[in-house]
């Protein structure tokens, strides 16, 4: 546990505290009064209800829909299976600002929705909440697929033979075994939709705020430090309490599972009813997925006198305006090389974490099980401030390093290194560990002879969760990116910022370059994760 708490410790509880402390400790004394004066505001009263209820409407919402897609990649064989995975990945990479910009380009004014049929959701929760099902797709279809694919069927099988129906043996045995990866993914997409702040800007306009565009308007725009202090407060207290009703269920629902190479458990569709199941998911996809993704690309060719690569030709040119000291096009090289870099330190300690966190050592472990999900909901404007103010004094003054970009990326990374390995760890028999240690293996053999083989699978979902979350990092970066070493989301958020055609057509081509990388890294995962687990169980 040393690395990572070392690490949290300094790059997350420090640069938060620091932020916190300029905000209530005025004149050298604690403002406590302002918890009051501020939570009893009708304005952030209101923040408060929407953020909770829309993350919960978010959160089931994606369940329902992304279920249904974890099974049908963890049971069923067919043709294109990677391709459609590395799709369905996409939308998480994509910075969350150009989540809300493809939606708005689908449904907002002047999109294709209104242009065929005069229908507009933008300023209404309804697009905020698809677009939020568009974004954590991934999320649910990979963490629970990831173990569903592993789990053996036969026990499943066994139950039917003893006489219980197919929906009775799903949910007195598939259920149980997988509560503790869709307990992991609920978790995951409720602070992410939580700490929403591009999507619900720009689908919900004026007339909707979370917690995170609350905290980022008092911080930037009105410069009250105290409010956003408070607000940050109140927000790490509520991810903290998520996180304890979490690691109890959890705790109880968790078992020894019987787990098998995934070609073991994968076929081709079987009956009417798995046929009708794989279509439903195919169609769902296409609709929430593809299409949006599909009306970005079609943005970045449309220019004013036809389609053509006018936008793609100006990335390649100096920005007139001087805003960009680098053409535009060298942003993707900048975010490769930082999410590479991140996803190193993302996997060195959310592996040392998920390890430690599998020999279940009592309540300190336990609450560094909490720590580690809180970066994802406290609000990264805190921890982007929070990183200029502290990291700018030896020894540690990293303002002027290209390494304080990779380790803000890393933040976010961990947490979904630890969830996706978490539970195939713990799901490891322990009787397998003591049979090795009874044959004479050392514990660092036993772990690399036992352990390793069946958390492989899980250790390179985890990388490209890493690598992906890495690559569309924005809330932190953008404080902290140098202006000669810009990322790609970064750079599209910029030129979104800027009125003109030319800068949002870069913006949209930018978006579908970012959007062919990631398919093209995730494209080569699957086939590495494919070919390295192939006849290792």
């Amino acid at each position: 546990m040393a690395v990572p708490v070392a690490f949290f410790a300094l790059f997350f509880a420090w640069p938060v505290v620091s932020i916190v402390e300029r905000g209530l400790r005025v004149g050298g004394r604690w403002q406590f009064g302002r918890f009051g004066e501020t939570l009893s505001r009708p304005e952030i009263l209101d923040v408060l209800w929407f953020t909770l209820w829309q993350a919960l409407a978010s959160t089931g919402l994606t369940l329902l829909i992304a279920l249904p897609g974890a099974y049908v990649f963890a049971r069923f064989e067919f043709r294109g299976k990677g391709l459609l995975r590395a799709v369905v990945t996409v939308p998480f990479v994509m910075p969350t600002v150009m989540v809300g910009t493809a939606f708005l380009a689908l449904v907002g004014r002047g999109g294709l929705l209104d242009e065929l049929w005069g229908v507009r959701l933008d300023t209404t929760v309804w697009a905020i909440l698809i677009a939020h099902v568009f974004f954590n797709y991934a999320v649910v279809v990979r963490t629970v697929g990831g173990l569903w694919a592993q789990l053996d069927p036969r026990q499943e099988e066994a139950a039917r033979v003893l006489g219980a129906s197919r929906r009775r043996a799903w949910r007195t045995v598939t259920l149980p075994a997988l509560a503790p990866s869709v307990a992991a993914a609920a978790l995951m997409v409720f602070l992410f939709t939580a700490s929403s702040f591009a999507v619900v800007q720009i689908l919900g306009g004026s007339t909707y705020s979370t917690l995170e565009t609350e905290i980022y308007r008092q911080t930037v725009v009105r410069f009250d430090l105290t409010t956003a202090a408070v607000l940050t407060l109140v927000q790490f207290a509520a991810v903290g309490a998520v996180l304890a009703v979490h690691a109890r269920i959890v705790r109880r629902r968790e078992t020894a599972l019987r787990m098998v190479a995934p070609e073991q458990t994968a076929r081709r569709p079987r009956g009417v009813g798995q046929w009708a199941l794989f279509a439903g998911v195919l169609l769902s996809i296409a609709l929430l997925i593809v299409l949006p993704l599909g009306v970005l690309v079609e943005r970045s060719f449309a220019t004013s006198h036809g389609y053509g690569l006018d936008y793609y030709r100006a990335l390649q040119t100096p920005d007139p305006s001087g805003t960009f000291l680098v053409p535009l096009l060298d942003t993707i090289g900048n975010s490769l090389r930082y999410a590479v870099v991140a996803t190193l330190i993302a996997l060195v300690v959310g592996g040392l974490a998920a390890a430690a966190l599998t020999r279940r050592a009592g309540r300190l472990v336990r609450g560094f099980d909490a720590l580690l999900m809180l970066p994802l909901g406290v609000s990264a404007v805190t921890v982007g401030f929070g990183f200029l103010i502290t990291l700018d004094e030896p020894p540690f003054d990293l303002r002027a390093s290209w390494i304080l970009v990779p380790l803000a990326q890393a933040l976010v990374g961990v947490p979904f290194v630890v969830r996706t390995m978490l539970p195939v760890l713990r799901a490891v028999d322990e009787r397998l560990r003591e049979a090795a240690a009874v044959l004479g293996a050392s514990p660092w053999r036993a772990w690399r002879e036992v352990d390793l083989p069946l958390v492989r699978r899980a250790l390179l979902i985890a990388a490209g969760f890493a690598f992906a979350v890495s690559l569309g990092e924005f809330g932190a970066t953008v404080f902290i990116a140098r202006p000669d070493s810009p990322t790609l989301p970064v750079a599209v958020a910029r030129l979104l910022g800027r009125p003109g055609e030319l800068n949002y057509g870069q913006a949209m081509a930018l978006s579908t370059i970012l959007m062919v990388v990631c398919a093209v890294s995730l494209l080569l995962l699957e086939r590495l994760r494919t070919e390295r687990t192939s006849g290792e169980f």
